[in-house]
């Protein structure tokens, strides 16, 4: 199989997205996969409004067209929904080439969260845009269903993994601050919902380590919050092993990688009951979900660090790439 996966979503950006590619790259081939990716680099591209560490490509199809011919696929996958999934998407359906699309980021909940839009709408154009490929694959079996109800079409499931060689439990604390530590990873984007978190009455320490658009403006509103700013590598991994909770308050993930981070550092979860959290804690006993967030930050102090470890060993890339390149080759078949 030589696969070209199309992305809106890359380097420099740190999300889910762009780790979940990077790592199905790095498994390929172990599957007799050759992996080439059409991202924002090979355009011009411009600041996404009210987001603009995203930016927009410039993608048009004769561009595209131009690359596909060039890389020459036996299989394409659209990873993203923005200027280059729409443009790629458009230049497949005009040669009649087969192609997989993934269903990362809830576009309606997040466009709506920004805009005054209707969510019905937005629904429809995500429909109409994943419907027109073989198959689109979703991380957990709530947001299957979910998207079902909306009418998409031939779901497929592709779970997520984590690196537990790098995120693990550790003897040295990297954060010497009054405890517990009640941590949060991601985006600092109003979609992520973390004033909840950040307004809780909680003992202890509130720290935040990622960057975004409500930074500045959550700094200022929560003064005795540490915000670490964006980690990566080594850095992160000594974070989340020296913290006591890892609080998780989003309403609109569709998995959370972060939540599998903090399960394989020995961290256990506190969250709402949504998709994503009771998808990935499920009945593992490795966290707490409530819809009171303050009483499940508690309640999860008192979770066993060793049960989080041994449960996040469970989630491997070697198996997210076994599901992904699987899916591929079962929707579209043969070169």
């Amino acid at each position: 199989m030589r696969l070209l996966i199309a992305t809106d979503a890359w380097r420099p950006q740190i999300n889910g997205v762009v780790r979940s590619l990077e790592h199905m790259a790095a498994e390929a081939p172990f599957h007799g996969v050759e992996v080439a990716f059409l991202t924002p680099e090979r355009f011009r591209s411009f600041p996404m409004p009210t987001y603009p560490e995203i930016r927009l490509s410039l993608a048009r199809t004769a561009a595209v067209a131009a690359i596909l011919d060039a890389v020459r696929p036996t299989h394409v996958h659209i990873a993203t929904e923005g200027p280059i999934g729409l443009a790629v998407r458009q230049v497949c359906l005009r040669q009649g080439r087969a192609f997989t699309t993934s269903y990362h980021t809830r576009f309606p909940e997040y466009v709506c969260a920004r805009l005054p839009v209707p969510r019905a709408a937005v629904y429809a154009a995500l429909r109409r845009f994943h419907n027109g490929g073989r198959g689109v694959m979703v991380s957990t079996p709530s947001l299957a269903e979910e998207l079902g109800r909306h009418g998409f079409r031939n779901i497929l499931r592709w779970t997520r993994g984590v690196d537990t060689d790098l995120f693990r439990p550790r003897r040295e604390r990297a954060l010497d601050l009054p405890r517990p530590v009640f941590l949060y990873v991601g985006r600092v984007a109003v979609e992520k919902n973390l004033g909840a978190f950040l307004s809780l009455d909680l003992p202890g320490t509130k720290v935040v380590v990622g960057d975004g658009p409500s930074r500045a403006a959550l700094e200022r509103a929560h003064p005795g919050v540490r915000f670490l700013g964006a980690l990566a590598g080594e850095p992160l991994a000594r974070v989340y092993a020296s913290a006591d909770v890892f609080v998780f308050p989003s309403l609109t993930d569709t998995f959370g990688i972060v939540l599998l981070e903090a399960l394989a550092s020995g961290l256990p979860v506190a969250a709402y009951p949504v998709t994503g959290p009771r998808d990935v804690i499920g009945t593992s006993g490795c966290g707490v979900l409530d819809a009171d967030l303050r009483r499940a930050a508690l309640a999860a102090l008192g979770i066993p660090r060793d049960r989080c470890r041994a449960y996040g060993e469970t989630f491997t890339w070697r198996e997210s790439a076994r599901q992904f390149f699987s899916n591929i080759e079962a929707a579209c078949g043969a070169a």
